[in-house]
């Protein structure tokens, strides 16, 4: 099994930056993807980012392309998710993800583990 540990999430005003980190524990895998979903209020669970390892391979949805950076620290098994310039309509609960093999799909059926999920709040 695989644990996943989100945090940094927050309340902010748009404009400002956050950095959301993903602790993983438990089982190792060869090749692994870790990704970024996220969930608004009365809306479905999307797609926001996704890092491969170990070949790199990053995907990111459109309406963070420019603004949000995954990247990884392999030493402390952690993935980020630096969020720049936020908008009220990035409000939602951000959930990390895993999955056994390092493909980036943006699929949520794909990803086998999943965080708890922090919030994160950005007001106008």
């Amino acid at each position: 099994q695989v644990q996943l540990v989100e945090s940094g999430g927050g309340l902010v005003q748009a404009g400002d930056s956050l950095r959301l980190s993903c602790a993983a524990s438990g089982r190792t895998f060869r090749s692994y993807t870790r990704a970024w979903f996220r969930q608004a209020p009365g809306k479905e669970r999307e797609f926001v980012a996704a890092i491969s390892w170990p070949a790199g391979n990053l995907d990111y949805a459109d309406s963070v392309k420019g603004r949000f950076t995954i990247s990884r620290d392999n030493a402390k098994n952690t993935v980020y998710l630096q969020m720049n310039s936020l908008k009220p309509e990035d409000t939602a609960v951000y959930y990390c993800a895993a999955r056994a093999f390092g493909t980036v799909p943006t699929q949520e059926k794909e990803y086998a583990y999943w965080g708890q999920g922090t919030q994160v709040t950005v007001s106008s």
